[in-house]
């Protein structure tokens, strides 16, 4: 249950009833009454919300902000609403202080709702593909990946924790000009792996994995393929190969606690005929032109620098004309709100996907590019470049031994996407209040623990009337009305797709928590405060594990 939205929407249906009555009694004119806005308020002394109706009002009422703002707080009835107090400020605002007694059904609430607590159906069911990662299977995962992977999944968890039916996808880039030069590398390797003295293509992988890759192959297949044609050899290497990195990226996903609902092949978009298909669509609408021997789409039409290429003068399909297909494909399978996650590096590459998809009759508002800059690591206070172990970039595998899942999944969503994110390892690794996931993770344990006391002591079972009345310390106070914040707070990352939101709360949460337990004893006081206050902890507990558990992260019970 969303305390926070049911009183927003009480007080809002007060200032509507408040201006009605205004204009009734003379006191305003105006025909429509605006959109306006109820929000908290940047300085606590402003109170609890704040709204901007009488300066949206002042135009059609012909009169000073102020003025209208007196007005309605004159007719405002606070019968219902849990307004304490409200008060014209500024240039017309009015704030609104709540009283206390609201706070109070916050914690039942949150133990009835248990693990319930911050999810909601404000998604109705809609149809939401997610699509994240999608590294080309030719080498291992690395820090972007990464990044991705952790915002992916978060987001997915988001969507799905507000009731959107969402599905997680993954693209795999199996064909074309990436997967030919896959081919070659493999080859290289593998003739160079049995004494042949050949050079490494110019645009060839270089990475060490794909050494160890041929060596598996040999063991199974050794110097069969020394005697076929090139295309032959070619193939059987880049199929071993395709399976073994696949399976590799799923094992270290799910390590990652990523698990895919849908692989998706490019290469089945070029055999399904499904590229053509599209392309000729293209052309029927007049969106395609020829130039020099290739043919080309009018991205310029939206917002593009140039046109783009989708058939080479060779006839083979670029990428960009496989991605229209496949985001075609998409809206095909009846997805309503399509979400891709993409390097910053793909920023030009959204204006014209949007564009594509506008010139097929699709909505392009309903294809949302979440662009997510680089990751820098360090250690030391220097920057790492390259892996120890491969003399590479650092992989996730690398990553998640160093730190640990929950440190790797916590620091890469503790940033908004488009920020650079300079990640510590040192940081990530040290049990101190400077760690931000340990930080959290240890209000969650040490709430365990005063729970554990409490059962240790002999405190009886919570049940029956708890007069959560008696939490009148600010601590205390404080803490009911974060808890309270978590249902929007989930509702409000889902939507913007900002998990890092998350983060910020599970900070907020936890400092309050440490701040209560230093001012507030919990065990061995009166009975009926004791009551209230483990069960002001145990609701503190349930939302952190609730919170935690949508980033991925543990909830730990014993740190």
């Amino acid at each position: 249950m969303n305390r926070v939205k049911m009183i927003q929407e009480k007080i809002k249906d007060g200032l509507r009833a408040a201006v009605i009555e205004a204009r009734e009694a003379g006191e305003l004119q105006f025909t429509n009454l605006p959109d306006f806005v109820l929000e908290v308020p940047r300085e606590k002394q402003h109170g609890d919300f704040a709204t901007n109706l009488a300066m949206l009002l002042a135009k059609e009422a012909k009169k000073a902000p102020r003025q209208i703002a007196e007005a309605i707080v004159k007719h405002f009835d606070k019968e219902g609403t849990w307004v304490d107090s409200l008060e014209v400020a500024g240039p017309g605002f009015i704030n609104f202080k709540l009283g206390d007694g609201w706070l109070y059904q916050v914690i039942p609430d949150v133990l009835t709702e248990g693990q319930a607590y911050g999810r909601s159906q404000i998604g109705n069911g809609k149809k939401v593909q997610v699509e994240f990662v999608s590294a080309n299977p030719t080498g291992l995962l690395h820090m972007g990946n990464a990044r991705g992977a952790a915002l992916g999944d978060t987001i997915a968890n988001l969507l799905e924790a507000v009731g959107f039916d969402v599905t997680r996808e993954y693209y795999i880039n199996d064909a074309g000009n990436q997967i030919h030069n896959f081919a070659l590398s493999l080859e290289a390797r593998y003739l160079q792996a049995l004494g042949q003295d050949v050079p490494f293509p110019e645009e060839g992988y270089h990475g060490e994995d794909l050494i160890t890759t041929v060596q598996g192959f040999i063991k199974i297949h050794g110097d069969k393929y020394l005697k076929v044609s090139p295309q032959e050899r070619q193939d059987a290497l880049v199929k071993y190969a395709l399976d073994e990195k696949l399976a590799h990226i799923r094992q270290v996903l799910h390590d990652f606690g990523v698990d895919y609902d849908v692989w998706f092949s490019e290469k089945s978009l070029h055999e399904s005929g499904a590229i053509t298909r599209v392309i000729d669509e293209l052309k029927k609408r007049g969106y395609i032109y020829e130039k020099d021997d290739a043919l080309w789409f009018k991205s310029s039409l939206y917002g593009d620098e140039k046109d783009e290429v989708v058939i080479r003068s060779n006839g083979v399909p670029t990428y960009f004309a496989a991605d229209i297909a496949y985001h075609v494909n998409k809206f095909e399978r009846g997805f309503e709100w399509v979400i891709n996650l993409w390097g910053a590096d793909h920023h030009g590459h959204v204006a014209r996907m949007k564009g594509a998809m506008e010139a097929l009759g699709y909505n392009p508002d309903q294809l949302q590019v979440v662009l997510m800059q680089l990751v820098r690591l360090f250690s030391g206070g220097e920057m790492l470049r390259m892996s120890k172990r491969t003399g590479q970039y650092i992989t996730l595998s690398e990553l998640m031994e160093e730190v640990g899942r929950d440190a790797a999944r916590y620091f890469f969503v503790m940033r908004s996407a488009d920020s650079h994110l300079d990640f510590d390892l040192d940081l990530a690794k040290s049990e101190s209040s400077e760690n931000p996931v340990y930080y959290v993770q240890y209000a969650h344990a040490r709430i365990c623990s005063i729970l554990r006391q409490a059962k240790e002591v002999g405190v009886p079972e919570l049940t029956g009337d708890v007069k959560y009345e008696l939490l009148t310390d600010p601590s205390e106070l404080e803490l009911l009305r974060k808890i309270a914040d978590f249902p929007e707070v989930v509702a409000g990352a889902a939507l913007a797709l900002e998990p890092h939101r998350l983060t910020r709360y599970a900070s907020e949460l936890a400092s309050l928590f440490h701040s209560f337990y230093t001012t507030c004893r919990v065990l061995n006081i009166e009975p009926d405060l004791m009551a209230a206050r483990l069960t002001l902890v145990q609701a503190v507990k349930i939302t952190l594990g609730n919170l935690l558990r949508l980033i991925g992260v543990s909830a730990p019970e014993r740190m």
